[in-house]
C-alpha cells in the first residue's frame, strides 16, 4: 500500500501516539499534520501544516490524503467558553472532513467518546453526537467512529482527579466482564493501533467501535 494520511489532533494523547505509529508504518507513505503551532517533531514522511482552523478554506488545496485521522477534542477546563468547545469537538472535524472528502479522500476516522448522543441533554456527549451524526451524512467510502471509556496515559498537563480515577480503573478492570467490559478504561497506545489497523482495511460503512471493541482490535 502506499497511503496518504491527514491527522487532526497530533498534539494530544491519542493523536501523539497515532502519529507515531504512522511514520512507522510501511504503508503509508506521507502524513499531513494539521496544527495550529509546529510541533516539535522531524520526520522524511511528516508534512506540518500550520493553519488557523477558523479559516481552512484558505489552504482547501493542500488539505489532501486518502485516510483521515480526527483525534480532536477538548475539555471544559481547557475550554469553558462553549462556543468555541463546540468548534474544536463538532465544527473542525466536520469541516476538514468536508474539504478532505472533497479533494478525493475516502476514509474517515474519528475519535468520539462513550455515551455521544446527539439527543443527550449533557453538551459535552451532545456535541460527539452531533459530530457523529453529521459525519455520516459526508460521502465518505468508510467512516470509523470511535467511543473510548477513560483513557489510560500520561498527559502533559496534571489532573489530580483523573489520576485517581486512572488508578482506580487499573485496580476494577478486571472485575468488568460481559456487558460491562466496555466501561473498562483503555490505553491511548491502543486506542491509536486500533484506528491504524482499521485504516489498513479496505471495508465501506460506518464502523462504530465502543472500548472492549477497540481493545479486542489490538
Amino acid at each position: 500500500m502506499d497511503k496518504k494520511a491527514i491527522l487532526l489532533g497530533a498534539s494530544g494523547l491519542i493523536g501523539g501516539s497515532l502519529l507515531k505509529q504512522l511514520l512507522e508504518c510501511p504503508d503509508y507513505s506521507g502524513v499531513l499534520v494539521l496544527v495550529r503551532k509546529k510541533l516539535d517533531v522531524e520526520h522524511p514522511k511528516l508534512k506540518q501544516l500550520v493553519l488557523d482552523f477558523d479559516n481552512l478554506s484558505a489552504h482547501a488545496s493542500e488539505i489532501k490524503g486518502d485516510v483521515v485521522f480526527c483525534c480532536l477534542g477538548t475539555t471544559k477546563s481547557k475550554t469553558p467558553d462553549a462556543a468555541q468547545y463546540r468548534k474544536i469537538d463538532y465544527q473542525y472535524p466536520l469541516d476538514v472532513a468536508a474539504i478532505a472528502q472533497a479533494n478525493g479522500a475516502e476514509h474517515y476516522h474519528l475519535v468520539s467518546s462513550m455515551g455521544a448522543n446527539a439527543d443527550s441533554s449533557i453538551f459535552y456527549t451532545r456535541t460527539k453526537g452531533e459530530a457523529e451524526r453529521d459525519l455520516k451524512a459526508i460521502p465518505f467510502k468508510s467512516i470509523y467512529i470511535y467511543r473510548p471509556s477513560l483513557l489510560d496515559g500520561e498527559r502533559k498537563e496534571s489532573r489530580f482527579a483523573e489520576k485517581v480515577m486512572i488508578s482506580v480503573m487499573r485496580f476494577i478492570n478486571p472485575i468488568l466482564t460481559g456487558k460491562l467490559k466496555k466501561y473498562r478504561s483503555i490505553k491511548i497506545e491502543k486506542v491509536a493501533a486500533a484506528m491504524l489497523k482499521e485504516s489498513l482495511t479496505n471495508k465501506e460503512g460506518v464502523f462504530i467501535h465502543l472500548s472492549d471493541q477497540i481493545e479486542a482490535l489490538t
